[in-house]
């Protein structure tokens, strides 16, 4: 009866040992002060930037007021790993533009509709530097 108990309770202790150590492993590297994140939110005018990324995964959303049907997206980066898509959908929900940043893609959305549009950036294991501004099409 004794080492019946006691297989038990060490079945137990290495259960838990192991879901400790699953638990603690590789936390994800979210975007911090030494990243510097800079955010200008205007109607008409969003600017976006980040510094010094290291393996960073990370999500921002952001309610964006274009009183225009387009956007004209300038980005300006020096990424050297891992992914950063830039998502744009108009007050419809439809998504006029999507890229990865990495890919240094300026561009001119589609026409859409006017009012609170939103813009997403996921990182997923980004180093570098980048920046992009969207703003009304005139």
């Amino acid at each position: 009866m004794r080492a019946t108990h006691s297989r038990r309770f060490s079945w137990t202790l290495l259960s838990g040992a192991l879901l400790l150590a699953v638990g603690c492993g590789d936390s994800a590297n979210v975007i911090g002060p030494e990243n510097q994140l800079e955010v200008t939110n205007a109607v008409d005018q969003f600017q976006f930037q980040l510094t010094a990324l290291n393996d960073v995964t990370d999500t921002r959303t952001y309610d964006w007021q274009n009183t225009g049907t387009q956007a004209t997206i300038d980005v300006s980066q020096a990424v050297t790993g891992g992914s950063a898509i830039l998502t744009i959908r108009d007050a419809s929900g439809a998504v006029l533009y999507e890229a990865d940043i990495a890919e240094d893609s300026d561009s001119t959305t589609p026409e859409g509709v006017p009012g609170t549009w939103q813009i997403e950036v996921i990182l997923t294991d980004t180093t570098g530097t980048f920046n992009f501004r969207v703003q009304k099409t005139t």
